[in-house]
């Protein structure tokens, strides 16, 4: 009933996708479960060294024998001014000083290697190998098609999906605005990649001929039957999986997750650098009167890494980056096995529920 296109291509038993959400969250006992239960587990790879990638990527593979993937953030080069990183370090020690940690850090390095961490993946010859922020080179893909790996990438608009198609992905991720975490989008800028994902899937569809994954806003049955609907070969759910027992998020994220509201969201560079979705707090607030320019990604990410970790190690949410998308009051605490088996019961419902209205209808 749930088969689809990608779900033959991956060898997977259900259309969905668990989120490769970067910072900690997909643990390999996460996307173990959800491998394990049918769908499709992801590792957020951005900021983890190559060791740390390829341990994560043997323990996953003790955790399950089925299809996972690994994400990695195609890298970008941001020129900055020495006055406008120096004026944004003078700004940030205040919130330092706050918690309690040193001023003016030294920061050894904005990013981990892409070709290096790109080279773990290539040894490791992984199942699904996704990328965001952009395309890697041509080399990059085909090397991944050549050992076996599914290659998938992520757009925000219809031209970045046939930019994606040009470039030889198998499949495309097409990221609403509604999805949490960083935006995608690599063509324009933010204000002009911000649709809706009801209104993005179908139109991507219709202009690329690989299967198209929606993400953004999708917590449960009825989205997957939706985007199903809507010509989408799969779903990706971040959100939905961040209070599970198996996540690595903080404790204090998991609450904020659990109880705030669909409205409680917005898109900010503050943290990073570059568009993101996350629950609003009192660092975000306070940045959005920051009267000069915030550096660009990874620069800006690397230089409030120690503010988000103090913070963290305090259990104090206002300056932590607590990634979310919209769908936030559809978010449970049960287990990954769970929040897959009830969105595929919920789906396998409503699909009979609307053939039987469509029959009497006839």
């Amino acid at each position: 009933m749930l088969e689809t296109e990608l779900t033959r291509i991956l060898k997977i038993r259900y259309p969905i996708f668990q989120a490769p959400m970067a910072g900690g969250s997909t643990t390999p006992e996460l996307i173990a479960a959800v491998s394990n239960v049918g769908g499709l587990g992801n590792l957020g790879a951005g900021y983890l060294t190559p060791e740390k990638i390829r341990s994560s990527i043997q323990e996953i593979r003790q955790l399950t024998d089925r299809p996972f993937g690994v994400n990695l953030f195609v890298p970008e080069q941001p020129m900055e001014s020495k006055e406008n990183i120096d004026q944004m370090t003078d700004y940030l020690n205040k919130y330092r000083v706050k918690l309690g940690i040193a001023q003016n850090p030294l920061i050894q390095k904005f990013s981990e290697s892409f070709d290096e961490q790109l080279q773990v993946l290539l040894e490791e010859r992984i199942p699904v190998f996704s990328f965001t922020f952009g395309i890697p080179s041509q080399d990059v893909i085909q090397a991944m098609k050549q050992r076996g790996t599914v290659v998938i990438g992520t757009a925000t608009t219809v031209e970045e999906s046939k930019q994606l198609e040009a470039a030889g992905v198998d499949s495309i991720v097409a990221q609403g605005s509604e999805a949490g975490g960083h935006r995608g989008t690599f063509l324009k800028g933010r204000s002009d990649s911000q649709i809706g994902t009801i209104a993005l899937v179908p139109q991507i569809v219709d202009n690329v001929s690989v299967p198209v994954i929606a993400s953004g806003g999708i917590m449960d049955g009825r989205s997957l039957v939706a985007s199903l609907a809507l010509g989408a070969a799969a779903v990706q759910m971040g959100t939905a999986f961040l209070a599970c027992p198996e996540s690595g998020a903080h404790e204090v994220y998991k609450q904020k997750i659990l109880l705030e509201n669909e409205d409680a969201t917005e898109i900010t560079q503050a943290y990073s650098g570059k568009a993101a979705r996350g629950i609003r707090t009192e660092f975000m607030n306070d940045m959005n009167h920051y009267s000069g320019i915030i550096p660009a990604y990874p620069i800006q990410n690397a230089m409030t890494r120690d503010i988000r970790q103090a913070a963290a190690k305090v259990n104090n949410p206002e300056f932590m980056s607590l990634w979310a998308g919209q769908g936030l009051r559809l978010a449970k605490d049960h287990s990954a096995t769970a929040i897959v088996k009830q969105t595929i019961e919920e789906a396998k419902v409503l699909i009979k529920r609307i053939s039987i209205f469509g029959k009497i209808n006839n």
